[in-house]
């Protein structure tokens, strides 16, 4: 049927987006509707199409009684559901992030919607009981500097933006629910974006005491299809005011929008791994942007994105003053702080557990309360260096590192082997120095709990970390054991933390290194009491680094600020936009020598692929020999010209049928 007949026939004409991850056919096809489905059609629903000879899914996106289309047209097969799961605030969220990370709008529409359950969908659902009256902790919001004024901006929907700086000890679970409660009485709904699920069920719970457990949802990757997407289902209907999830949730389909927030924005689980390769934070603010919601980034410490977004003038600051700061924090020492220090303690930097560690430890555990120790990694004794000068203990046979094996004894003793090859070496000796001791780099927490077993008798030591992660721990004289990032809540908080390693957490080499461990201290920290009420915090690292006395001082927003300006003075991002394409040098080369890069762009490389980093290419697609990594970096302003150069690059590529496959990434959380 051609176009002109289009016109004149009562039978519509629907846009329909097929579910193809090819960049060259990232845009609409126009399909006939047949009457039998004009009822169900509707812009939204997922559909059925018949496309180069195949079926394949897709969305219809708006329906039009005419076509500019002059060849012939197909029909819609059928429609797989009359749920109007694409609504339109989520399609056009759905446009800019493909847009601003130069990906394609069906990559976007798989993580933002989730596969259909047929029972799931067929169930009526109930209607949620009326809003009950809550009380918001005004007080508590009064330590925040203009943290009434902000609880009123969002009771009168002004629709106020911030970054919120959560104090120590603060139970920041409900004062999110707090505002989630204030934006659900005027009638609209909140998205709560978290790292993991131990912050999601603490945020749950919390909504919960507030509006019942009929108003909010969680979603996460970990719950089943039936049960993630009834609970997804009762966010599109309205059912849930709050939806609170993991990154994924950012796309969560609330009708009037209200609130978005995202917590601790700085995890690594932000970051989507599949492609466009998304960042929560950046789709929360595209998405506030979009639909002109209330916007906070929460935590205990701040990004240089985050501070970004305030110097910017986008986002207010909502910080305490320096004297609530003071009141509310524990005790923070580092080490040899000062010359008195470091007389009573001359060996306190060479030593994993120093003095000044062991006496807060002592302190603590006499007055009945828990110690958090936090260790950088879990395990034993994972690599060796030598004992005189520090150069990494290597195998003679192959270069290989060497490690302790995991059955060595209490004391560490064993007979070093190759990480790589395996082969032992007892008579090893430092290529750089000729030394034969060995130390050990990094101690996990499996030794760490044990040296902390004999030199405390008879306390009770726990581990958290791995895939055995404490929720939490009644109060009590018990050593916890963690990893970062497993740090489990002590019920009234922790009388001392010992924050030991802390060089091989500040020595990674990663732009954000700094940030991060910054933002793993500050966490396990706020779970300590403060120092009126006896808690001290003993980090092992020299207090000389400014990483250092930001911790010492609390101060994450003055480490945020020199975070950015230390960036922008060498350009990388946030100050700056950063695209990384990977791939064989061929694929590389073809890939930018298409795109039609700003004048502005400066190449840099090519570079290694970070560590862990996943290899450019799918199953079916054939291995590169060599993969490697190209930067192009523009201005802030020159973003988006970035992205549709390297998206329309990308499209003729595809449409070419190219062998050798190259993947963007825009603004990358590790760039080599």
């Amino acid at each position: 049927m051609t176009a002109a007949k289009v016109a004149a026939e009562v039978d519509p004409v629907a846009r329909v987006l097929p579910m193809l991850p090819l960049p060259h056919l990232d845009r609409e096809f126009d399909y006939l509707v047949p009457r039998e489905l004009d009822e169900q059609a509707r812009p939204g629903v997922r559909v059925r199409i018949r496309f180069a000879g195949r079926l394949v899914d897709g969305f219809v996106v708006s329906r039009t009684p005419t076509s500019d289309h002059q060849g012939r047209f197909g029909w819609l097969e059928r429609v797989i559901s009359p749920e109007r799961v694409l609504t339109p605030e989520i399609t056009r969220l759905v446009d800019l992030v493909a847009a601003r990370y130069a990906g394609t709008r069906a990559d976007v529409l798989r993580l933002a919607i989730p596969p259909r359950h047929a029972r799931a969908e067929a169930e009526v659902a109930s209607e949620a009981p009326p809003i009950p009256e809550h009380a918001v902790d005004r007080e508590a919001w009064a330590q925040y500097i203009h943290g009434e004024a902000f609880l009123t901006a969002l009771t009168e929907q002004r629709n106020p933006r911030a970054v919120w700086q959560a104090l120590p000890g603060e139970d920041w679970p409900l004062r999110l629910a707090e505002l989630s409660a204030l934006a659900a009485r005027a009638d609209t709904s909140t998205v709560v974006v978290v790292p993991d699920q131990r912050d999601l069920d603490r945020v749950v719970t919390a909504v919960e005491s507030l509006l019942g457990s009929d108003r909010v949802v969680g979603l996460a990757a970990g719950l089943g299809p039936a049960l993630r997407y009834r609970r997804w289902l009762a966010a599109l209907r309205g059912t849930a005011k709050v939806v609170v999830g993991t990154r994924s949730s950012v796309f969560a389909p609330t009708p009037r929008t209200g609130l978005i927030v995202i917590w601790d924005d700085g995890d690594d689980n932000h970051s989507e791994p599949r492609a466009p390769y998304p960042h929560a934070r950046e789709v929360a603010l595209l998405r506030a942007y979009a639909s002109g919601c209330a916007m906070v980034v929460a935590g205990h410490a701040r990004t240089a994105e985050g501070q970004a977004l305030v110097d910017s003038g986008w986002a207010h600051d909502l910080v305490a003053s320096r004297d609530v700061v003071r009141a509310r924090a524990p005790k923070i020492t580092a080490l040899a702080d000062s010359d008195h220090a470091l007389a009573r303690d001359p060996g306190a930097r060479a030593a994993r557990l120093p003095a000044i560690a062991f006496a807060a430890a002592r302190d603590a555990l006499g007055a009945g309360r828990g110690v958090l120790v936090q260790v950088p990694r879990r395990g034993y004794v994972p690599s060796l260096a030598c004992g005189k000068c520090r150069a990494p203990a290597r195998c003679r046979r192959c270069n290989g590192p060497l490690a302790l094996p995991s059955a060595a004894g209490p004391d560490g003793a064993g007979t070093p082997a190759c990480r790589w090859c395996g082969v032992a070496d007892a008579a090893h000796r430092c290529q750089a120095c000729g030394a034969r001791a060995l130390r050990a780099v990094v101690v996990g927490a499996g030794r760490t709990a044990e040296e902390l077993g004999r030199a405390f008798p008879g306390v009770s030591v726990r581990m958290s970390g791995g895939s055995d992660v404490l929720d939490a721990v009644e109060q009590g004289p018990v050593l916890v054991v963690s990893t970062v990032g497993a740090e489990p809540v002590m019920t009234g908080g922790y009388g001392a933390a010992l924050l030991l390693d802390g060089w091989a957490l500040l020595g990674r080499p990663d732009l954000r290194a700094a940030e991060e461990t910054l933002r793993r201290w500050m966490t396990a920290s706020a779970l300590v009491k403060p120092f009126g009420e006896g808690g001290q915090v003993v980090v092992v690292a020299d207090s000389g680094i400014p990483t250092v006395q930001a911790l010492v001082r609390w101060d994450p927003v003055g480490h945020a600020r020199a975070q950015y300006e230390e960036r922008a003075e060498v350009g990388f991002p946030p100050a700056i936009h950063l695209a990384a394409v990977d791939g064989s040098a061929k694929a590389i080369s073809e890939l930018l020598g298409l795109a039609d890069l700003p004048e502005s762009a400066e190449l840099l490389g090519p570079v290694e692929l970070p560590v862990g980093a996943r290899l450019p290419f799918s199953g079916d697609s054939p291995e590169p020999a060599e993969v490697e990594r190209m930067l192009v970096r523009v201005p802030r302003g020159e973003g988006k010209p970035l992205a549709e150069a390297l998206s329309a690059a990308q499209a003729v590529r595809s449409a070419r049928k190219e062998l050798h496959p190259a993947r963007v990434q825009i603004d990358p959380i590790h760039i080599g």
